[in-house]
C-alpha cells in the first residue's frame, strides 16, 4: 500500500509531515490495542520523558494505562534518586 503521489503532495503542501503523522497513528493504535507500551510509544516518537508521552496520549484523548508495576517501578526509581 502507498499514498498516491497527488495526495501526498497535497498533504505536504498543507504542511503535514506525512511520515510523522503515520508514525504517530501507528503508535496511538498500538497503545490503544495494548500491542505497545507507553515506553515503546516514547521510543518510537523519540520522546525524552514519560511526561511527553503522557501529553501526547492525552492530546489524542487516550487515557494513560498506569499499572501497579508502573507505580512500583517509579517508586523504586524515586527511592534510588533520593538514596533510600
Amino acid at each position: 500500500m502507498y499514498i498516491p503521489d497527488d495526495i501526498a503532495v497535497q498533504l505536504q503542501l498543507s504542511g503535514i509531515d506525512v511520515s510523522r503523522r503515520l508514525l504517530e497513528m501507528v503508535a496511538l493504535e498500538g497503545y490503544k490495542s495494548g500491542e505497545l507500551t507507553a515506553h515503546q510509544v516514547g521510543k518510537m516518537l523519540d520522546f525524552e520523558t514519560r511526561m511527553e508521552v503522557d501529553g501526547f496520549l492525552k492530546a489524542h484523548g487516550i487515557p494513560l494505562e498506569y499499572t501497579r508495576e508502573d507505580l512500583d517501578r517509579d517508586r523504586a526509581a524515586l527511592d534510588a534518586l533520593l538514596g533510600k
